[in-house]
């Protein structure tokens, strides 16, 4: 199945808004979550070309409490003054914020930005994330049936139509954010999940869904499943981004040997991963997907087997995007240096395979 509908694809950076992806404890890459960091970080990227940044929302950390974590939404704001070119996603939490405020919150950064803002809507899986601050942790399809009626609001405040809505948690009667959207009809809209009412949800309301890190078979088989499903009256086709942990060297074997010491340096993590599973919903399918393969990094990591030389992670990444993906939102450790890496090494090679 080729479902490539953009000549080459875009490479986007996952900021570290709770620090290091694959192991908290690398001599290599001391924690790390400051604002400093990121900010530094993503201008990096943009000067090396990547495309997007995808801020994750935590309010704390979800690996320990105790560690430090950045703001997802100031930060995103202040990335789009400091920024000219790359694409800035923030992750929304809809429990966290009414759809009036964040539309209106969104609405601002996209004219701070000149027009490169995007949401990215998640329907959360960490407990105590919410029921320490007394909002409460729904079911999992519950939590989906409340984004839908979230991101109803917010996609029509975002178009700058006057919003009327009656539903089972929100009511919205004759409101209109201005001024509107002077770049486009509204910012983009990224949805994360992979369950059965996440899948209908990005089909339904989404411009591109964000697939967790996994073999190739498996993203081709999720792509055809909601590629399938019809889509609104008058929405282009849905597109995809893949969460990958990239590791790149000269050799496969120096690669591995990479993979292996971080693998290594992940397990002194393990009392915390163990800590955090009583906190995770169980039926989010992100960790039933996860716990199927031996993996460093967090949304799949290198479970989509970005692992190799230059040549070899460049052809992976050539045929994930015949099978669809346009965006790939990336993660490396040691996260700048590996970050340049990957622009000089394999970035060349992968439009050389494309052209």
């Amino acid at each position: 199945m080729m479902l490539m509908s953009h000549p080459l694809p875009r490479f986007g950076v996952w900021a570290l808004v709770h620090g290091s992806r694959a192991a908290l404890q690398d001599p290599a890459e001391p924690y790390d979550a400051s604002w400093a960091r990121n900010k530094a970080l993503v201008l990096e990227a943009e000067r090396l070309g990547y495309d997007s940044v995808l801020v994750a929302q935590h309010t704390i950390n979800p690996h320990d409490p105790q560690l430090d974590q950045l703001e997802a939404w100031t930060a995103s704001a202040a990335l789009a003054a400091l920024t000219e070119r790359i694409e800035i996603i923030a992750a929304i939490k809809p429990y966290l914020y009414h759809p009036v405020v964040l539309a209106k919150m969104a609405q601002q950064i996209e004219h701070i930005s000149g027009g490169r803002f995007a949401i990215n809507l998640v329907n959360a899986w960490n407990r105590p994330e919410l029921e320490r601050a007394g909002i409460g942790f729904a079911e999992h399809d519950a939590r989906y049936a409340y984004g839908r009626e979230w991101i109803t609001v917010v996609d029509s405040l975002l178009r700058g139509e006057r919003t009327s809505f009656d539903g089972e948690h929100f009511r919205v009667d004759d409101y209109a954010l201005r001024p509107a959207d002077p770049y486009r009809e509204r910012p983009r809209i990224y949805v994360g999940g992979e369950s059965e009412p996440a899948r209908q949800l990005v089909a339904d309301k989404g411009d591109v869904w964000f697939i967790n890190g996994q073999p190739l078979d498996d993203v081709q088989r999720l792509i055809g499943d909601v590629a399938a499903r019809a889509r609104p009256q008058g929405r282009p086709a849905l597109r995809y981004g893949l969460s990958a942990f990239v590791i790149a060297r000269e050799t496969d074997a120096l690669a591995h040997e990479h993979h292996a010491h971080l693998f290594a340096l992940a397990e002194k993590d393990r009392p915390l991963r163990e800590r955090q599973q009583a906190n995770i919903d169980p039926k989010a399918v992100m960790f039933q997907t996860f716990a199927q393969s031996a993996r460093v990094g967090s949304n799949g990591g290198t479970a989509a087997q970005l692992v190799g030389s230059y040549d070899t992670v460049a052809q992976r990444i050539a045929d994930f995007h015949r099978a669809g993906v346009e965006l790939f939102m990336l993660q490396f450790q040691p996260f700048e240096a590996d970050m340049r890496t990957f622009a000089q090494h394999v970035v060349p090679r992968v439009k050389t395979l494309l052209s």
